[in-house]
């Protein structure tokens, strides 16, 4: 990406240049533990606005030896950088190790980036704690930090964590296949009432064989306990295998620990969509479900378009799901099915104001329209504004650590600097970093906005200039690839996934190489995935193929996109699936937010373009049964 000044930037060129190097020779000398010359470079940068990172440097390669009250005199600053906060993160890591109760509990409260490791360094310096502070620590399915050990010996010495507290965990944490912390659990409870570490062991490495077990025992709760884990274990692998082997073995075990199986057996088979989801749910009767089993319950029904059971498990979920926009949309779709209008009505109505996916499908049940204001700018910051926000501290550090091309760094700075901007302060720290080519910030910045919003930053549309050509070569609908790319990439032209795709249109390299070769490009090598011509050149003709692929059909080729073409085109129903039911019942967590953003800024992109007005639920459309769509061959995953 091309890197600009500050638009409003005061200092000369040079002198900036001057800076930009001796904030970089203070983060190497940091880096490398060369404190002779980081306090050389710190004396020049002892007025700049990076001057919070370089005072970070020194104090944090001395933590240790350090003046107690030099590192105090840092964190008693206004916490307007990250950096204090980390410091005073790590010096409270230390202090807590240390056992400087004291000069902790003094720091402490001022943490605005609290962890699971301080929490319990805090428990231990207050040195008493109620059952409610410390039951949410302990009732993980991992292992806690070294922190937590003093704090839940404490707990369980004083009997604020009984018995059934640590089965309770003994459970999360099988449910997990954490085999080591449980092992840990089996150990703190009486003999003979756990299960064995070495069968625990068995279960895990080797389920089905442990299961096929001609002398298996289940006469005791310990022995039964073994055996649902095995079980569990094998439904991740194969819901089908798990089934067949409880066919074998359910009548031992009793009826609540059957139902307590059919919950996960329920949950594992939902993912790989299994039309016996719904009749292991049902079979789970009143057992306890977790979240994400309350979830894929609802989506099951809703797959099966079984309305009465859609809205019994949406109304079994954690109050704080029930007010997700999901299931506050899926609720009023019921409602209005079963007769109940004015309810369903009240709902969309106050969904309708989030400006998302769901809101936007709000807005078509109730016939109005989610794109109105697009084109409304309620505030257009000045070149006051801009010059005053650019003075910010925080905003002039996410700027230079920009320009060095120090992203990571960047974007926590830019992030805590906008943390308390009202919508004002936002729209202007938006535009401040679109002139600056940081697409991404002014995406993330015009985003927070709550009453007064600027769709031409939220769905910023650089490069238009530049894809015209891919367009027409490709024949596709400029919102579409817009929606797209602001998903994968916020137009970083740089932007690297962790699995490896790369730039504006974050594709893969193995897809990049097919896509070459069928474009003909003898030339080709992977380095010109990062040039933006290229990179588009690739992406839109891809775009292409999946949409040719899946008929014209936008939501598949999304997820194709995605996920691989044989996986959206596997997710299909027996049965005509509601474009929005499709989208909200794909297995992948990624994919479906991914399916979903990218559909909803479609629209968003089409108004600002001024294409003819086209809503989300017309878009969504109707995705086709497997049996019934164009069958020709997919090549492998890309």
């Amino acid at each position: 990406m091309k890197h600009l000044l500050p638009i409003l930037f005061v200092l000369p060129a040079l002198a900036l240049a001057d800076e930009d190097a001796d904030f970089l020779a203070a983060r190497d000398a940091f880096r490398s533990g060369n404190a002779v010359k980081l306090e050389q470079v710190a004396e020049r940068l002892a007025r700049s606005p990076m001057e919070p990172y370089v005072t970070y440097y020194r104090l944090r390669m001395r933590l240790e030896t350090s003046d107690p009250s030099a590192i105090q005199t840092y964190l008693a600053r206004p916490a307007d950088s990250p950096m204090i906060d980390r410091l005073r993160g790590e010096w409270l890591r230390q202090l807590g190790k240390k056992q400087q109760w004291a000069t902790f509990l003094g720091e402490y409260p001022r943490l605005q980036t609290p962890d699971v490791e301080l929490t319990c360094y805090a428990l231990q310096a207050r040195g008493q704690f109620q059952a409610e502070e410390v039951r949410p620590l302990w009732l993980v399915g991992k292992e806690q930090p070294d922190s937590c050990a003093p704090v839940f010996e404490q707990a369980l010495a004083r009997n604020l964590l009984d018995e059934q507290d640590i089965r309770q965990r003994l459970r999360l944490a099988l449910e997990s296949g954490n085999v080591s912390l449980a092992k840990q659990l089996t150990g703190r409870l009486p003999a003979g009432t756990a299960p064995s570490p070495a069968e625990l062991t068995s279960a895990a490495n080797h389920p089905e064989r442990y299961l096929s077990q001609k002398d298996l025992a289940l006469g005791s709760e310990a022995e039964r306990q073994s055996a649902l884990f095995a079980l569990l274990r094998l439904a991740k692998q194969s819901p089908d295998l798990a089934y067949q082997q409880w066919l074998h073995l359910h009548s031992s075990f009793t009826p609540t620990e059957q139902r307590y199986f059919y919950g996960w057996l329920a949950f594992e088979s939902a993912y790989r969509l299994d039309p016996r989801t719904m009749e292991w749910y049902l079979a789970a009767g009143d057992a306890p479900l977790n979240d994400v089993q309350r979830e894929w319950r609802a989506r099951t029904a809703l797959r099966l378009q079984n309305w009465r059971e859609l809205r019994l498990s949406i109304e079994q979920m954690s109050p704080q799901q029930q007010k997700e926009g999901v299931w506050r949309y899926w609720l009023a779709r019921c409602l209005k099915l079963q007769g109940k209008p004015t309810e369903a009505n009240k709902l969309l109505i106050e969904l309708s104001r989030d400006i998302n996916f769901y809101g936007q499908l709000a807005h078509d049940e109730l016939g109005t329209v989610a794109t109105a204001e697009v084109s409304k700018r309620a505030f257009q910051p000045g070149k006051d504004d801009l010059r005053a926000m650019e003075q910010l501290p925080g905003i002039a550090r996410a700027l230079t650590l920009y320009r060095l091309d120090m992203r990571v760094e960047a974007s926590k700075e830019w992030s805590w600097a906008l943390r308390q901007f009202d919508d004002r302060q936002l729209i202007t720290a938006a535009e401040l970093a679109r002139r600056n080519e940081m697409y991404d910030r002014a995406i993330s910045a015009a985003d927070r906005t709550v009453a007064m919003h600027d769709f031409n930053l939220r769905y910023l549309a650089p490069y238009r200039e530049e894809l015209q050509s891919h367009l027409r070569d490709n024949g596709l609908e400029e919102a579409w690839v817009y929606g797209l790319m602001r998903q994968e990439s916020r137009f970083v032209t740089q932007a690297k996934s962790n699995v490896g795709a790369a730039g504006l249109m974050q594709i893969m390299p193995a897809t990049a190489k097919w896509v070459a070769k069928k474009l003909g490009l003898k030339s080709y090598k992977q380095s010109l995935i990062h040039q933006m011509e290229t990179n588009l050149k690739l992406g839109t003709y891809y775009m292409k193929t999946v949409l040719g692929w899946f008929d014209g059909n936008p939501v598949l080729a999304s997820a194709a996109y995605n996920a691989g073409p044989a996986r959206a085109r596997r997710w299909r129903g027996d049965a005509p699936l509601e474009g929005a039911i499709y989208a909200e019942t794909i297995p992948y967590n990624e994919t479906r937010d991914y399916v979903k953003k990218v559909m909803s800024n479609t629209v968003y992109y089409a108004a600002q373009f001024g294409q003819p007005q086209r809503s989300l639920k017309q878009r969504l459309g109707t995705i086709a049964a497997r049996n019934t769509v164009n069958q020709q061959p997919i090549p492998d995953e890309h």
